[in-house]
């Protein structure tokens, strides 16, 4: 998802060279381009940790058309806000309906009229952008300033799905703030709220990949999703944010783990298969995170999980 201060990318897709140049060319003045010549080649790009904010899709294509192209996006949780403007050399308005109904937000029609695609493309963009705005405002938990739970939910699941079809692992890591009860009995709801703060702004620096994700899970808990990442490196950024947060040395006069605000950490790892959930891997991880608490806290434990 593109920030609304980076350069759109379009990503054309037509079997026909030619229909690619001519439209590349007339966008790539404001817009980033990728092309695909096949409709396998589209969803490919389109589930990549970096998809175009708007596609441009033919519709007959050898081998996968635009039509499949369009439904298989639109079952997705997150490649289906992708606007999708068909086009096509002739269309009734049966086909148009059936377009719209499969998810499409506009048609363009060959020969190519130049201010007509400039004209569609700019405002389906920036239709884009606004809602990708309104959508990020309500994905981001007020008092710490990073994703919420809602955010963790969808991106999960759609991180799921793309570990599936790429065959690769996905790790999860959970944390919780230890004896934070205590801590707010001691020092207050709002000094709880400024811990809490602080903890969220320490972990974020240890998340430096972009396809990582570091969310409030509700609480006094902090999960951090890791694709295409085994258990060992899971690990060693869980050791990380644990000692992220020691090292803030933020009092805790009530805790029985030590001096300082302290959390504990547990790791899991699976590789998704179809018949599997993402539950297994939270629940994986919860039962590392358990086993961390059990065993004094302030500490990291891990778990591969069945699948």
């Amino acid at each position: 998802m593109n920030s609304i201060f980076e350069q759109p990318t379009i990503l054309i897709v037509d079997d026909a060279k030619e229909n690619i140049s001519i439209l590349a060319e007339l966008l790539r003045t404001e817009y980033k381009i990728r092309a695909a010549i096949s409709g396998e080649k589209a969803l490919e790009i389109a589930f990549s940790e970096n998809p175009p904010d708007l596609i441009l899709l033919d519709v007959i294509m050898p081998g996968i058309d635009g039509y499949e192209v369009c439904r298989r996006l639109k079952a997705d949780p997150l490649a289906k806000r992708i606007p999708i403007i068909f086009v096509t050399g002739k269309v009734n308005e049966e086909e148009e309906i059936f377009g719209f109904n499969m998810g499409a937000v506009d048609y363009i029609k060959k020969p190519f009229n130049s201010v007509i695609v400039k004209a569609r493309v700019s405002m389906h963009v920036e239709l884009k952008q606004y809602r990708d705005y309104l959508e990020n405002m309500s994905y981001i938990d007020g008092l710490t300033g990073i994703p919420n739970r809602r955010r963790f939910d969808e991106y999960l699941e759609s991180t799921w799905n793309l570990a599936v079809r790429a065959s690769m692992s996905i790790s999860l890591i959970m944390m919780d703030i230890d004896l934070f009860k205590q801590y707010n009995d001691n020092y207050g709801h709002q000094g709880g709220d400024t811990c809490l703060a602080q903890i969220a702004h320490a972990l974020s620096k240890v998340i430096v990949r972009k396809t990582d994700l570091l969310a409030r899970y509700g609480g006094e808990e902090f999960v951090c999703v890791l694709p295409n990442t085994d258990l060992d490196s899971a690990f060693i950024i869980a050791e990380k944010l644990r000692l992220a947060v020691e090292s803030l040395n933020i009092p805790h006069a009530r805790s029985s783990v030590g001096e300082f605000v302290t959390i504990s950490v547990g790791v899991a790892t699976m590789f998704p298969g179809k018949n599997l959930h993402n539950t297994e891997l939270i629940s994986a991880a919860d039962r590392a995170l358990f086993i961390s608490k059990k065993s004094g806290r302030n500490m990291t434990s891990s778990c591969v999980a069945d699948g």
